[in-house]
C-alpha cells in the first residue's frame, strides 16, 4: 500500500515540475488563480448562507469584503501550497514508511491554521473595508466580533446561526485544505489499489 502511496505522490510531483517548467510566471498565475478561488468561495458561502445581507444597508460592505478576504486567502493558500511541495518531497525521500506518514500529517495542521487564517483575513478584511466607507470599526471590535462567533459555533454547533457560520468558514478554507484532501485522496485510492491487488493474487493460487 505505501509502494503505491509513494509511487501516486512521485508521479504528481513529477507532473506538476515539467508543467511548471513550462509555465510562464508560475507564481503570479498561480496566486491569481487562488485569488479566484477564494473570491469564488466566499461568494457562494455568502450566497448560500446570508443573501439577504446584500439587500440590507451593509450591502456594500459585504460586497467589498470579498476582495481583501480573497488576497489574504490566496497569500495562505500559495505558502501553504509550496509548504506542501517541500514535505512530499521530504516525505519521499524518506526511508521509513512512519517518517513518510508524518511528514504528509503536516499538512493537517496546515489545515488547522488554515481556519485562524480564515478568521484574521475577515478580522483584518472588514476593518479595512469599514475605514474605506468611513464606517470605521476598530480591530478590537472586529476581532471581539469574531472571536465571539468561533466560540459560539465551538460550544453550540448545531444551533442554526453556527451552523451558517461553520459552513461559511468551511468554504473560505476550502483552497487551503485541496493538499490535505489530495493526501487522503491518494491514501485512499493505494489502499484500494493494494487491496485489488491482493485479492488478485488470492484468486491467482
Amino acid at each position: 500500500m505505501f509502494a503505491n502511496w509513494r509511487n501516486s505522490l512521485q508521479e504528481f510531483l513529477d507532473w506538476f515540475l515539467r508543467k511548471r517548467a513550462h509555465i510562464r510566471f508560475f507564481f503570479p498565475k498561480l496566486f491569481l488563480l487562488f485569488v479566484l478561488i477564494n473570491l469564488v468561495c466566499y461568494w457562494w458561502a455568502l450566497l448560500t448562507t446570508y443573501p439577504q445581507h446584500l439587500a440590507s444597508w451593509k450591502g456594500d460592505e459585504y460586497v467589498l469584503l470579498g476582495f481583501p478576504v480573497a488576497v489574504l486567502g490566496a497569500i495562505f493558500d500559495a505558502m501553504s501550497f509550496y509548504v506542501t511541495l517541500a514535505i512530499v518531497r521530504r516525505a519521499l525521500a524518506s526511508q521509513s514508511n512512519v517518517r513518510f506518514v508524518s511528514y504528509l500529517s503536516v499538512d493537517v495542521f496546515i489545515a488547522v491554521l488554515a481556519t485562524f487564517w480564515v478568521l484574521f483575513a475577515f478580522v483584518a478584511s472588514g476593518w479595512v473595508v469599514s475605514i474605506v466607507l468611513d464606517r470605521p470599526e476598530t480591530l478590537t471590535y472586529r476581532t471581539e466580533l469574531y472571536e465571539g462567533r468561533f466560540w459560539k459555533a465551538i460550544l453550540n454547533p448545531l444551533a442554526p446561526d453556527n451552523i451558517r457560520n461553520i459552513y461559511f468558514g468551511m468554504m473560505m478554507g476550502a483552497s487551503a485544505l485541496l493538499p490535505t484532501l489530495y493526501h487522503f485522496g491518494v491514501a485512499i485510492y493505494s489502499m484500494f489499489r493494494w487491496m485489488a491487488g491482493r485479492m488478485l493474487a488470492i484468486r491467482a493460487r
